[in-house]
């Protein structure tokens, strides 16, 4: 059975790069998307942000942590030893954003600790993360983590979806979950039908892009045919970002989701 076009969130990090940020809500909504999720809506202050979303009758589904400063090496800061502090407020700051909007899941970013630091970094981002959880608890937002890639983001501490299941069964935390992200996880890995299958149980978000130009869906060497008929399948009932970059027009470049038979 397709999965309904209510499942998908369209995010406006990368969709509607030819309009400002708030502008691209009323993009989404046009293009009959009822809910979004970005990276980082931190400059934009969190009352217009919520006005526009409700006025749109748009919801915020996902957001992530701050970068922190990519000149000194930051990208996210929960695996980062000697910025404990530093994250934490991150973790606020998108906490009091994940809560106002009822955002389901924040990605915590891990950063790209000292090489040679592993033990130090691991017990950090264990740290972090298990902290992160108690705080999202009373909020009902679940913490994600993801992968990202090595050829997109090298040096980042959590390049490949296997080692990163291990952290979070570490973590051991209810509201701690995989972000499983199929462009990041082929990059690296491939055989994406069964380690889907076997991440599964800890599977909180999932998104989708082509590989190798993070385009729409319908091209390059995933076969996201298969991709959705799995998830359909799986009995993973929550949402599929569509976290690309459009190669044309953003809403002409919609047209996938008909050919690929999504309902």
């Amino acid at each position: 059975m397709p999965i309904p076009r209510t499942r998908f969130t369209a995010n406006i990090a990368l969709l509607f790069p030819d309009r400002p940020f708030l502008d691209r809500i009323d993009a989404a909504a046009q293009a009959g998307f009822s809910m979004v999720e970005c990276h980082f809506p931190y400059d934009v202050p969190l009352d217009a942000l919520s006005a526009r979303l409700d006025a749109a009758g748009v919801r915020m589904t996902g957001i992530n942590t701050r970068p922190g400063d990519p000149e000194a090496g930051d990208w996210g800061r929960a695996a980062m030893p000697g910025k404990e502090a530093l994250f934490r407020a991150d973790l606020e700051e998108a906490l009091t954003y994940g809560a106002a909007l009822g955002v389901r899941g924040i990605h915590v970013m891990a950063g790209h600790p000292a090489p040679g630091d592993f033990r130090q970094a691991h017990a950090t981002y264990v740290a972090n993360l298990r902290l992160a959880a108690e705080r999202a608890a009373a909020h009902g937002i679940t913490i994600l983590v993801e992968p990202l890639n090595a050829v997109d983001r090298p040096g980042y501490f959590v390049p490949r979806i296997d080692p990163l299941a291990e952290i979070v069964a570490e973590v051991d935390r209810e509201n701690v979950k995989l972000l499983f992200d199929f462009y990041h996880v082929q990059i690296m890995d491939g055989d994406l039908i069964r380690r889907f299958r076997r991440h599964l149980p800890l599977v909180g978000h999932v998104q989708i892009a082509a590989v190798p130009d993070r385009g729409e869906p319908d091209g390059g060497e995933i076969a996201y045919g298969a991709i959705l008929a799995e998830i359909a399948a799986s009995g993973y009932d929550g949402l599929i970002g569509l976290e690309y970059k459009p190669r044309g027009d953003s809403t002409a470049g919609l047209a996938w989701m008909d050919r690929l038979g999504i309902g």
